[in-house]
């Protein structure tokens, strides 16, 4: 037998919240709203919580626990936790699940379709209840409103990311909540465009000026009247055009009571 160092009493006396592996590459298949399914690639961190008198935790039983994800979906993730608690005898686990998905996006004008890649953060504990907390990623156009209106021609506009994170009492997919974003921004942003294309978002977002205190209310609007959603926090940022910082703007649910 060969001496299991992990299991060792430690007398420092000092619990750790937190103790295990981050950024493993892992395969995945989460949920598609269009093809059903989408394979994809995650980094992946797992933890549990670690008792006072015990030295280490057993990172190889990580990996063995995240072998039995298939599609990825709330029961399933439920399930990792619950086998990582029973396997390392904790009282809670944390996962976090990062990685890209495509949606299917059609131009304007010209109707052609292009793949556009989010960045999706699905982050889980599990002590005596389950939560989950899902955060996209989604590219977007703002035009300033005061460019606009100090200008006699034109406007300055840049490429800005909604990222909105909520907490949901039902399955909500992907696709709906990069959906709010686009809606909250100036103009939504696309893979491919044409010439027509290219017209009409140029003249869809000049018509539409939004700072980003603006597009993160209306994005905010949107998640608030969603009763699937428990709670939410959103932030735009603008990788600003002309000058030499970003602009942000933050909500979190709440708003209401303040």
């Amino acid at each position: 037998m060969l001496k299991d160092v992990q299991s060792e009493q430690d007398t420092r006396n000092i619990p750790l919240q937190r103790a295990g592996i981050k950024d493993l590459r892992w395969p995945l298949t989460v949920r598609d709203r269009q093809n059903g399914k989408q394979h994809t690639v995650a980094r992946v961190s797992l933890a549990v919580n670690l008792p006072r008198d015990l030295r280490g935790t057993h990172m190889s039983r990580f990996v063995q626990c995240l072998k039995k994800l298939d599609v990825v979906n709330l029961s399933a993730l439920e399930e990792v936790l619950d086998d990582l608690k029973q396997s390392l005898e904790a009282d809670s686990a944390y996962m976090r699940l990062t990685f890209p998905y495509f949606i299917e996006k059609k131009a304007p004008v010209s109707g052609l379709t292009s793949l556009m890649d989010l960045q999706c953060t699905f982050t889980m504990e599990k002590g005596e209840k389950f939560r989950q907390r899902v955060k996209v990623e989604v590219p977007v156009q703002t035009l300033c409103p005061c460019s606009k209106e100090i200008s006699d021609y034109g406007a300055h506009n840049q490429r800005a990311t909604a990222s909105l994170e909520i907490e949901m009492a039902e399955f909500i997919w992907i696709e709906e909540l990069a959906e709010m974003a686009d809606a909250g921004a100036s103009s939504p942003v696309y893979g491919l465009l044409k010439r027509p294309d290219e017209k009409f978002v140029t003249e869809h977002a000049y018509e539409n000026p939004r700072f980003v205190e603006d597009a993160v209310r209306e994005i905010a609007l949107r998640l608030e009247k969603d009763r699937r959603v428990t709670w939410y926090r959103v932030t735009v940022e603008s990788m600003e055009s002309i000058h030499n910082h970003n602009a942000f703007a933050t909500v979190e649910k709440g708003w209401m009571n303040e």
